[in-house]
């Protein structure tokens, strides 16, 4: 299985769906907090093109986006493949 990260932060119910849905996938996953841990959040803006908001989610080298895509390739039964 491809490493997953995802930043993330504790104020944020995408971040916890998105954590839930890996979880009852039964999929680990690395997490930042760039709450907590504010250098990291650059790190996040190059690593996600762009992308400010939380979360940002990483499977393997492949950024999927956030948690409204994760949800996306689920629904499409896609997700399975690409975690794999």
């Amino acid at each position: 299985m491809k490493p997953v990260e995802l930043y993330t932060s504790p104020l944020c119910g995408y971040c916890h769906a998105a954590k839930k849905l890996l979880s009852q996938k039964g999929v680990s996953f690395s997490e930042v907090d760039v709450l907590a841990n504010p250098a990291r959040k650059q790190e996040m803006i190059q690593r996600a093109n762009g992308g400010r908001t939380v979360p940002q989610i990483f499977i393997g080298d492949t950024h999927v986006g956030g948690c409204d895509d994760l949800y996306a390739l689920e629904r499409a039964g896609k997700l399975d493949a690409l975690l794999a």
